[in-house]
């Protein structure tokens, strides 16, 4: 940033009365894999996708927060698992818990499926950050055509991992076992007069 952006935005912080905040380092890392794609940078996605082997981009993936360098090795992989291919990038939203309740076919979904209910119980089960369940969790969401979980999300919550008080697996089978949404009675007339109509 120069000197002249500097004081620019500490002139915009004066005026409104805040500080300017920086985004969270998850967040930078979501916006560097976002930008990846959209460069069409195949090179480096592809090196992100093999795990086994520190490449510079997975190096680069740690800069953004040395304290939690594993993790953010971690989900630039996945994230590279999910966009293989992929022309637009996808910032994902919620959990992996909500993310894998999109898992399955027209038969049933999330908890209805029996291969995302194992997938979810064997990550919930995990003392450790389930790279490997994690790995056929973001490749079956890409195979049903899904949306991912929220890349910032996700790195927030594997370095919260073993942290007792986030109850992050908790939280991730929670939200897998959530209740579908309630259709309300006037939501239910109205597809059926729109269906109707039709």
């Amino acid at each position: 940033m120069t000197a002249e952006a500097s004081g620019t935005a500490e002139r915009n912080a004066a005026a409104d009365g805040t500080e300017p905040r920086e985004p969270a380092r998850s967040e930078l890392l979501t916006q560097w894999l976002l930008g990846l794609v959209n460069s069409r940078n195949y090179a480096k996605l592809a090196e992100l996708r093999r795990p086994t082997i520190s490449q510079n981009a997975h190096i680069e993936a740690g800069w953004f927060d040395p304290g939690r360098r594993q993790v953010f090795e971690q989900v630039a992989f996945l994230f590279a698992v999910y966009h293989r291919g992929a022309v637009e990038p996808s910032r994902g939203y919620g959990s992996l818990g909500s993310a894998a309740r999109r898992i399955g076919t027209s038969l049933g979904r999330g908890p209805e499926d029996a291969g995302a209910s194992r997938l979810m119980d064997r990550m919930v089960a995990s003392r450790r950050p389930p790279l490997r369940h994690l790995q056929h969790t973001i490749t079956r969401l890409r195979s049903c055509d899904v949306q991912p979980p929220s890349w910032s999300r996700l790195a927030d919550d594997l370095a919260r991992w073993t942290d007792r008080q986030a109850r992050i697996r908790y939280h991730w089978a929670v939200d897998f076992h959530a209740p579908p949404p309630r259709t309300t009675a006037r939501n239910n007339r109205t597809t059926m007069t729109k269906d109707t109509l039709t």
